[in-house]
């Protein structure tokens, strides 16, 4: 797992609760860290934004485009492997109002390390463990066809084996913002 600070979409409603119950029964180590949610930023288009970036450059720079940004109805895609690895994610399509977002946060004046992959929207179903053929078949088969609703982002920071902590939440469209962690 790389060190840093990413920009997520938590689920919410009915597909959070969808995508929970897929992750506990195929990466139950997945299932008990953070919320399920979609990258934006920090896996692919860009890195991680460096973990020694101090939250109030992250607010001024980030709550302007969430507060201008109306919330964004998606669809998950199939399952898939995410490239060249054994991590099943449910894929985004990579265009459209989700593209715009993550094109503005990378374009935010925020320091990005730099990603292995194009920007691929996904939502990880399982991460840590081994698939066996069986359990890749059924997570292959898995559909989520709930819609998503992407009304907020947050921003999480990375460290290690330590659990990733949530430093900042940003309301899509009206402004809002909630401080979610203590001093680093």
């Amino acid at each position: 797992m790389k060190r840093g600070i990413f920009v997520v979409a938590e689920l919410t409603g009915d597909a959070l609760e969808e995508v929970r119950a897929i992750q506990r029964w195929a990466d139950p180590k997945l299932a008990s860290g953070t919320t399920p949610h979609v990258t934006l930023a920090g896996s692919s288009g860009v890195g991680p934004i460096p973990e020694d970036t101090p939250i109030e450059r992250l607010e001024a720079l980030l709550e302007p485009i969430a507060r201008s940004t109306p919330p964004i109805t998606v669809h998950f895609g199939p399952p898939m492997r995410f490239m060249q690895t054994e991590i099943i994610v449910l894929p985004l399509d990579p265009h459209g109002p989700l593209r715009t977002l993550h094109e503005r946060i990378a374009t935010s004046g925020l320091q990005f390390e730099r990603a292995r992959f194009s920007f691929s929207p996904h939502c990880t179903l399982s991460f840590f463990p081994t698939l066996t053929p069986a359990t890749e078949r059924r997570l292959l088969r898995v559909r989520v066809r709930t819609p998503v609703v992407i009304g907020s982002v947050q921003l999480y920071l990375t460290v290690g084996p330590q659990p990733a902590r949530k430093l900042l939440d940003l309301t899509l469209g009206v402004g809002g913002k909630r401080a979610a962690g203590a001093q680093r």
